[in-house]
């Protein structure tokens, strides 16, 4: 029996150019990159050097603050470049790919025949384990701790995002295995969330408690499901995984292998036809988008217009996107724009423009601001759209001042970025909210761990 959890605060934010639920198969990629910036506070130590040949699922670094945090390659081949930056940070890890890969053998295992020391190890030396995130701070589990739940959102509300069942309908039995392995890694519960809307695929997943999710835009973020179901205090950790990796984890015990590959959604107003494709973490993003696209004035994101980072056309997917998004950029600008007739097209929370007559329209969003920053006023505007229950100006505040106290006590170890991406987009301030918190979170972790 499922666990409603439903919200009021929020926003739908309806964009044209929702993917179609038909999955192909886009060409291998002759370069793969990995990218040391995606896993937050990691610092990456070398294993392999410049040259070095590859198999899919071999470590090419590991975390220096936690040494049995792997990384691993999600194709065979050869590394063909280490692109680094100031003082020699490592940027982004390039791998010249094979035709066809070949895989570290891990071997076969049955997570319930494991006892959890041996899954977390299994898990440590495969690669799997950065598919697995912390709460608080958002980032990579540390692999000494225990979390007291685990949970798993298998609904993504936010606009043009990919839609899971899609993503999974043909990989539950792999998910199931990744389920009965999380659940070996902790004494509390494994947390389920699906669309309450409709008849989830996931209904019949067991070793899970299933929470039904009703309401607007953020309500499929996890960060608010476990704000409704098990809050963190003050020195408890949770525990996140994205469902798509739960199949990769699941996959690992059922076949042997670190097997990458995903199921993306490219999306957005620009894409010539919209739907999914079977990739590789780490592919290049001309190889999803070339051919597709309506025109060339465009911005391409990977992963959805709110939390999404922009990449280039010769650039590489994330590596914990399941969206690549593309909008026009905003570089055209309307004359008269602060008058309302002559906003129809655009929406707006504030009413500034006739659209709020129009509660069903589809909007195609540029990338334009629509105004400069400004100060940061009372005006309740923030508080309509967070079902969390904080105060989100007040902790906005707290983290500019670099107040710790007021912090911790205002709910810093409540939230993530993406848990303010709809501040973001409705604040008339136009502070980048998302940078703050992560600013704040980072100072968390460095003063008090």
């Amino acid at each position: 029996m499922s666990k409603d959890i439903r919200i009021k605060k929020g926003l739908d934010l309806k964009l044209v150019g929702e993917a179609e639920a038909k999955v192909d198969a886009v060409s291998r990629s002759q370069v793969y990159s990995i990218k040391p910036s995606d896993f937050h506070k990691v610092t990456p130590k070398l294993v392999l050097k410049e040259g070095a040949e590859v198999k899919a699922g071999e470590v090419i670094f590991y975390s220096k603050n936690d040494e049995a945090v792997k990384f691993v390659s999600p194709v065979s081949g050869k590394i063909n470049e280490i692109k680094r930056g100031e003082k020699r940070v490592i940027l982004e890890i390039n791998i010249l790919a094979d035709a066809q890969d070949t895989f570290v053998e891990h071997g076969k295992k049955n997570p319930k025949e494991l006892s959890a020391d041996e899954v977390k190890s299994h898990l440590l030396a495969s690669g799997c384990w950065p598919f697995i995130k912390q709460r608080p701070y958002d980032v990579v589990a540390t692999s000494t701790d225990s979390p007291k739940a685990i949970f798993i959102s298998a609904y993504s509300s936010a606009p043009l995002s990919a839609d899971v069942e899609v993503a999974l309908k043909d990989k539950l039995i792999s998910f199931q295995a990744g389920v009965d392995v999380l659940a070996k890694l902790t004494q509390g519960k494994v947390h389920l969330s699906v669309n309450g809307k409709t008849n989830s695929i996931f209904s019949f997943v067991s070793g899970v408690e299933l929470h039904k999710v009703f309401g607007p835009h953020p309500s499929g973020n996890v960060g608010v499901q476990i704000s409704k179901i098990d809050p963190i205090n003050a020195g408890e950790r949770v525990w996140v995984v994205a469902p798509q990796d739960v199949a990769i984890i699941g996959d690992l015990f059922l076949t042997g292998k670190f097997d990458a590959t995903k199921v993306i959604a490219l999306t957005g107003s620009e894409v010539s036809k919209p739907q999914y494709y079977t990739i590789r973490i780490g592919a290049q993003i001309k190889e999803i988008v070339s051919g597709k696209l309506a025109s060339d004035n465009v911005r391409i994101v990977s992963g959805d217009v709110f939390t999404g980072d922009k990449v280039s056309v010769g650039g590489n997917l994330g590596y914990y996107a399941n969206t690549v998004t593309v909008i026009p950029e905003g570089n055209q600008y309307r004359m008269f724009g602060w008058m309302p007739f002559a906003g129809a097209n655009k929406h707006s929370m504030q009413r500034t423009a006739l659209s709020w007559l129009m509660p069903g329209k589809k909007y195609v969003a540029d990338t334009n601001l629509n105004g400069e920053e400004r100060a940061l006023v009372v005006t309740g505007e923030m508080e309509k759209v967070m079902p969390l229950d904080i105060y989100p100006m007040q902790l906005l505040k707290a983290c500019l001042a670099n107040d710790i106290d007021k912090m911790e006590s205002l709910g810093i170890y409540e939230v993530a970025p993406e848990d303010f991406a709809l501040i973001d987009y409705t604040n008339t301030s136009k502070l980048e909210a998302q940078v703050i918190i992560r600013e704040a979170l980072d100072l968390m972790i460095n003063e008090v761990g």
